[in-house]
């Protein structure tokens, strides 16, 4: 099985295996925060790419580490930190920490998650019926430093309805959170799309409530960068960035082979204890929505990977000001066009994204 450790040796079974000295002197390897395990292979849309069948990072200049973090709150501290180089940005939680922090100079320069990814899901006999049923429960997230925590606050937001009765349980994922909600520890859990499709399949039944209306039309998922690392190494995130698009247009159109080519890059993440067939099974199981969430939805007029609106940061700005109960916010963020940034989004969309949706559809590993 093919590791990362194997690179050289795949490099010399391509023929490349003479220009590898030059390319590891110049290799930037770019470090990201990440608040999902690294043996996830819902991170094939990035992970794809590294696979020296694709390569869409190494002859760019640059790779991908991957930092383990447990919250989104230790990512955006380790961004200030200068520990990693890219990570999360989930306006609800950035936003909030920049209006306290005026030191905390991050941009989001790439939107990877275009569609809403978040889900509420209650049990099938639930009273709770609509997100305005949410207020005065009990609501059960991965952690205490989750997104799903100010996601419900965004939600009853929205809805002129305060959380200040809401008692947020930190449940965890799979088993342990099926539990929580097959034993009535909690009314409803608000959580990621991945999260929900892991607690079906420990076999708990789950309905699905829909997102407030505002709150269903704005993207999930930003990357963000410090301030003065887009200033410095403008060309090194264009590669890296260009890199994840091409990588998420690949999994998008040819998951089997993105979640193989994950396993093949990072082994350790190969399930232990079941058939590859029915590990496969499962991941397909998971990444059914989120796939179609790594793409713009058709109606967008914006097509351009990794694209973000002034528009749609100005609602992060509402929401966020709503749900932190701070008026104020606004004022303490100042000009909404410093907290993101399409600079590079012409340069990281300049590939032939066809080929690479053709390169996927033949593709065998």
């Amino acid at each position: 099985m093919l590791t990362r450790r194997d690179f050289g040796r795949g490099l010399g079974a391509l023929g490349l295996a003479g220009g590898l000295p030059a390319l590891a002197q110049k290799l930037r390897v770019m470090k990201v925060a990440n608040t999902a395990a690294v043996n996830d292979p819902q991170q094939c849309f990035v992970t794809a790419g590294q696979h020296p069948k694709l390569d869409f990072y190494k002859p760019a200049g640059v790779d991908v580490e991957y930092v383990n973090m447990s919250s989104m709150t230790q990512a955006l501290q380790s961004l200030r930190g200068g520990h990693v180089d890219f990570g999360p940005a989930v306006p609800g939680i950035l936003l909030p920490a920049m209006a306290k922090d005026p030191t905390l100079d991050l941009v989001s320069v790439y939107k990877w998650l275009p569609r809403n990814a978040n889900v509420i899901v209650v049990k099938p006999g639930s009273p709770i019926k609509t997100a305005a049923d949410l207020a005065g429960k009990r609501i059960g997230v991965r952690s205490q430093g989750d997104s799903g925590i100010v996601i419900t606050k965004t939600m009853l937001a929205e809805l002129g309805l305060k959380d200040d009765t809401c008692e947020y349980i930190a449940i965890g994922d799979g088993a342990p959170a099926g539990a929580a909600i097959d034993n009535d520890r909690v009314d409803a859990m608000v959580a990621f799309d991945t999260a929900a499709a892991r607690i079906e399949l420990v076999g708990t039944a789950l309905r699905y409530v829909p997102l407030t209306p505002k709150f269903a039309q704005v993207g999930s998922g930003w990357i963000c960068v410090p301030r003065e690392l887009l200033k410095k190494e403008r060309k090194n995130l264009v590669a890296l960035f260009q890199g994840i698009a091409k990588s998420t247009l690949f999994a998008h159109h040819n998951l089997d082979a993105g979640i193989d080519l994950h396993w093949a890059v990072y082994p350790e993440s190969k399930p232990k204890g079941r058939t590859e067939e029915e590990a496969r099974k499962e991941l397909v199981f998971i990444l059914k929505d989120r796939k179609n969430s790594w793409m713009r939805r058709p109606d967008d007029p914006d097509q351009r990977m990794g694209a973000s609106s002034l528009a749609e940061w100005r609602a992060n700005i509402e929401m966020s000001a709503d749900s932190s109960k701070n008026p104020r916010l606004p004022e303490a963020l100042g000009d909404p066009n410093r907290l993101f940034s399409n600079e590079l989004i012409d340069d990281i969309n300049a590939f032939d994204k066809r080929a690479v949706v053709e390169m996927a559809k033949a593709f065998r590993l």
